[in-house]
């Protein structure tokens, strides 16, 4: 029974200290500037009475007096902690409105990177450190790109990006912040009657373009077809120039044997009948074919002379 109570006891006191004693030591120790923990990607900046007394910047556990004096029992009293967000930040402007040199309207989006680099110049060297940036960033996008041909506006973008990071960079390190990347993301007409008006370009040289097509097949066919006509032409002229010529040495072949040309003339004779449709009657050689047809015939009288009128 006692070995129960014991455990009982013991169990208890843990129970208390654990979820009531150490989260109240925790919170005593933050309070009074014992410790604080830094995250990862943040930064923490303290000041004293307008001073900056500390940075921050590594992450982890930090013990302030070791790190801030003795100011730091009382840095959460009279001082304060500006906690900042140390990573890579994004940000795209939209349709900056410039004019290329031959005078079009036109709108450039700008994409480009920053994060902090310098706490201290971030917070009390500018008070709208992003604004400006951004503002400085449309600034050198206006004043970089404007007056540029359209055909160099709209192909080279990374020549264009170069310029305008360029030109922002040493404004925005003094506001604490470091710039990375920009890319010009974006170049448009901002002029919806100019747009219509190119569309309506495109539209009409696509159709210029597909009757140029089409003509130059047609003519190509009929090249082909001339030039296939006249071959032929020119092979039936010779067939036709070397056919007497043939045929004149097939029959010299065949007169030279009289049988031979006497049944083939018998032949073409008989095929030109047999082809002509005519009816013919085939008549026995040595009979007196006719003397019998017109004995054969039937007789007909001879009709009575015309009475004599009374």
């Amino acid at each position: 029974m006692r070995d129960l109570l014991t455990f009982m006891t013991s169990a208890g006191t843990t129970f208390v200290l654990s979820f009531f004693l150490v989260p109240l030591l925790i919170g005593l120790g933050r309070l009074f500037g014992l410790f604080t923990i830094v995250r990862e990607g943040s930064c923490q900046v303290y000041t004293l009475f307008g001073n900056v007394v500390g940075v921050l910047r590594e992450p982890g556990l930090h013990i302030l007096p070791s790190s801030l004096g003795l100011s730091a029992l009382i840095i959460n009293f009279f001082g304060k902690c500006y906690v900042l967000d140390m990573r890579l930040d994004q940000a795209y402007l939209r349709s900056q409105p410039v004019n290329s040199e031959e005078g079009a309207p036109m709108g450039i989006g700008a994409w480009y990177e920053m994060k902090i680099n310098d706490p201290v110049a971030y917070l009390f060297k500018n008070a709208d450190p992003q604004g400006s940036l951004a503002a400085n960033v449309s600034n050198a996008v206006v004043r970089t790109l404007s007056n540029l041909p359209l055909g160099e506006m709209l192909e080279n973008r990374h020549s264009m990006s170069q310029s305008v990071r360029a030109e922002v960079s040493p404004k925005s390190a003094e506001w604490g912040y470091q710039l990375g990347s920009i890319y010009i993301r974006k170049v448009h007409f901002r002029d919806v009657g100019m747009i219509r008006q190119i569309e309506a370009k495109v539209v009409n040289r696509l159709r210029q373009v597909t009757s140029a097509i089409k003509q130059d097949g047609a003519n190509q066919v009929s090249i082909i077809t001339s030039t296939a006509e006249r071959h032929a032409a020119i092979e039936f002229a010779k067939a036709l120039a070397i056919r007497p010529q043939i045929l004149g040495q097939a029959l010299n072949l065949i007169g030279a044997d009289k049988e031979v040309a006497d049944t083939l003339f018998s032949i073409l004779e008989m095929q030109n009948i047999t082809e002509s449709g005519a009816r013919v009657t085939f008549v026995p050689e040595g009979r007196q074919m006719l003397n019998q047809l017109l004995a054969a015939a039937p007789h007909v009288a001879a009709p009575p002379p015309p009475s004599k009128p009374h």
